[in-house]
């Protein structure tokens, strides 16, 4: 006599739970490497060795290396100097009076002639040459913004409350805060910046946080590259929110801590698109005059419980803040 059907293997049961098993396993691999690169940003001006970094993966360093590059697509050697040398390049100019040593020093490499050889391999230039050129194209710019032809767009962003040049007549309000340490579950965007992150809230982001009974809880947008330095493809953004400590993530959710300390915030209200000139206003008007400059804490947008977004306008409101040090 056959035995009842619910007693026989189920094929496509035991199929979904492989599925599932092979997700789970992936999504342990990507936590680990989000890890690995959280720590290289916030330690980019330290020795930062194989074995350390293995470890942090929870890889045995003998496999750590090859697996970097295949999930990285590129070596750690190479992903290491091409950080230290954006990073770089955003310090130059946001921090236009800092020695280029200094900057140098603060981003990992031992002297400035290492770092002027390294440098000048990943964008062409020296790092005297590149502040230089990088300075009179914003010139150029402001020049440009502040002419008759620019003015409509002037008072577009005066209208919608977002950032704009500072100037003697209406400085940038910045406040100089203490964060602390915050949790959170995120979802990683890869990819071009500026109208592929709305879509990237609005698809992923939102219905995750949703599904995960977080709409509720104080959001982070979290820019971990300088769109003017990365390249676009290369450009990392995290959506997440504040998460209860007990809380855990699934799926492709993951967990990290923004770190506290001393940040720069600036108020902003306007459309998604205006977040380049708003962020390029904070750090190159507002900061090289502040007596601070960056360390190697993320820049991130925080949404407080009750920011607004108007999507008939896509006008919403957050705050920017900047992780500061003293100069």
């Amino acid at each position: 006599m056959p035995r009842p059907s619910a007693t026989r293997p189920n094929p496509k049961a035991r199929g979904a739970v492989n599925a599932m098993s092979t997700l789970k396993s992936r999504d342990v691999y990507v936590d680990r490497m989000h890890r690995v690169t959280e720590h290289i940003d916030q330690h980019l001006d330290q020795f930062l060795d194989l074995e350390t970094l293995a470890g942090i993966a929870h890889f045995s360093p003998f496999h750590f290396h090859r697996l970097f590059s295949a999930w990285m697509g590129e070596t750690l050697g190479g992903y290491l100097r091409r950080r230290r040398c954006e990073v770089a390049a955003t310090r130059l100019l946001a921090q236009p009076r800092l020695p280029i040593l200094q900057i140098a020093l603060g981003v990992g490499f031992g002297s400035a002639e290492a770092f002027t050889h390294a440098f000048s391999a990943r964008f062409g230039c020296s790092p005297t040459s590149w502040r230089l050129q990088q300075s009179a194209s914003r010139k150029s710019n402001s020049d440009q913004t502040n002419s008759k032809p620019g003015q409509a767009q002037n008072e577009k962003l005066a209208k919608n409350g977002a950032v704009n040049r500072p100037t003697s007549e209406a400085p940038m309000k910045v406040e100089v805060i203490e964060r602390k340490p915050i949790p959170i579950a995120y979802l990683r965007h890869v990819g071009p910046y500026g109208e592929p992150i709305s879509v990237f809230w609005q698809t992923k982001a939102y219905p995750w946080m949703v599904a995960s009974g977080l709409l509720r809880q104080p959001r982070y947008g979290i820019s971990h590259d300088d769109p003017n330095v990365t390249a676009a493809e290369q450009c990392r953004y995290d959506a997440g929110c504040e998460i209860p400590a007990t809380f855990i993530a699934l799926g492709n959710a993951h967990k990290t801590v923004i770190p506290g300390g001393k940040y720069a915030a600036l108020n902003f209200k306007g459309l998604a698109s205006e977040f380049e000139s708003a962020w390029t206003a904070l750090l190159r008007d507002w900061l090289p005059s502040s007596g601070l400059q960056l360390d190697n804490r993320p820049m991130f947008e925080f949404y407080p419980a009750g920011s607004s977004y108007d999507p008939a306008t896509g006008i919403l409101d957050c705050k920017l803040c900047v992780p500061v040090t003293p100069l």
